[in-house]
């Protein structure tokens, strides 16, 4: 079915399958509570190999892994870059202005990576303040799960940085779902948590969009910058689980309004032995692309539907929730969302003005700003959600630490 808008919806039947606490009825099924089996059966030991190259500490023995844990959210930590672009700084590039880009975004600026400066850099950043907040030591963490859409290295980041803040004994890889990249990385980890008997997940979301934006076109070069932002998700008894219901849905249709695609340069061979089509041409990635109007009608209509689900899945009305954390993208899209919620303005989380758009690393950003400074506090109820391309789109809610 096609809307309005012109994207395709999900089946408007069971926009997200139904699940219950106890069990399952298809879709991302939660796992049903630890029964009293011998502990043979729910319980695996990971071990290590030192094989001369990996480090002493990540050949120690670990704690046995139990199965069917609860999550908590107990730190987090982000970084920016040190170069900040002003709204007037791009009139100066592009044929706008302070009072059209704030009208229409609510963005006033947004930082960008410069010099020396990485992603992978901020990624480490943002880590290791998590990690100090939630007072876990790098080598007891188990899987580092790195969100971005624009890694250092296309083979992706995750195993660099794990390194780097030396997370000896933890598996890493990368997740790639655009905007929506932190829920999706932050709902995995619970997954590993509960399925896998994971102790400490660390998860980073950071993206540089700045390397793909055309920054002569005014319509996407206002709204983006760069960042990083890390959570650390622990493993806790059931009961205290602090993911109380979430909700994750993509539709492929509405690829055409918001993509970084490839593209084809000519190839370098002049001799290819009369093999047509050989060899492949060499792969560069397009600028953005985006149908502004299009993502914004997508945005304020799945974004509350999304939000609504995963409240239906917690079992909690909308009057509960602290705070409303959405993808910092547009504001008049935040603001769409609160008033659909009925939420009211002093229980939105935003610092897009400050930002721009960070993509991956938008929600854990602004989440850290709130907790440190004092806003979001122990047992506060969050109802986030990231959307973007893909398209992709997804809610969690969680309560804090």
């Amino acid at each position: 079915m096609v809307a309005a808008s012109g994207l395709a919806l999900p089946r408007a039947a069971a926009p997200c399958p139904a699940r219950t606490r106890a069990g399952l009825r298809g879709g991302f099924a939660r796992f049903a509570p630890p029964v009293a089996l011998p502990p043979q059966q729910l319980r695996c030991c990971a071990s290590a190999v030192d094989d001369g190259v990996v480090s002493a500490e990540a050949s120690k023995p670990r704690l046995p892994r139990v199965v069917g844990m609860g999550s908590k959210l107990v730190g987090c930590g982000s970084a920016i870059p040190s170069l900040s672009i002003s709204n007037d700084n791009l009139s100066k590039i592009v044929e706008t202005s302070d009072e059209w880009i704030a009208a229409r975004t609510g963005i006033r600026n947004r930082r960008v990576l410069s010099g020396d400066e990485t992603l992978r850099g901020l990624s480490i950043q943002a880590a290791k303040r998590a990690l100090e907040m939630a007072q876990v030591k790098p080598e007891d963490v188990d899987l580092v799960l790195l969100c971005t859409s624009t890694p250092d290295d296309l083979f992706g980041g995750a195993a660099q940085v794990l390194t780097e803040v030396g997370c000896t004994n933890a598996f890493g890889f990368d997740i790639t779902a655009a905007c929506s990249g932190f829920i999706v990385g932050l709902i995995t980890a619970t997954r590993f948590i509960k399925g896998g008997g994971l102790q400490n997940v660390l998860v980073v979301g950071a993206d540089a969009l700045s390397k793909f934006v055309d920054w002569t076109d005014r319509g996407t070069c206002i709204l983006f910058g760069d960042a990083a932002g890390a959570v650390l998700v622990q493993a806790c008894s059931a009961d205290e689980d602090g993911l109380l219901g979430f909700c994750v849905q993509s539709d492929g249709n509405g690829q055409k309004h918001l993509n970084a695609a490839t593209s084809n340069d000519e190839s370098i061979l002049s001799n290819t032995n009369g093999v047509p089509g050989f060899p492949p041409k060499k792969a560069t990635y397009s600028c953005i692309q985006m149908n502004g109007k299009e993502v914004f009608r997508f945005a304020v209509r799945c974004v509350p539907q999304s939000i609504e689900k995963a409240l239906e899945e917690a079992g909690l009305p909308a009057s509960s929730i602290d705070w409303l954390l959405l993808h910092q993208a547009n504001q008049r899209i935040i603001d769409a969302a609160a008033n659909r919620l009925d939420i009211p303005s002093d229980k939105v989380i935003s610092n897009l003005a400050n930002y721009g758009n960070t993509s991956a690393a938008s929600i854990p950003l602004a989440l850290d700003e709130a907790v440190r400074s004092g806003k979001v506090k122990t047992g506060d109820i969050i109802a986030a959600s990231g959307f973007g391309a893909g398209l992709t789109w997804g809610s969690a809610i969680v309560k804090w630490g």
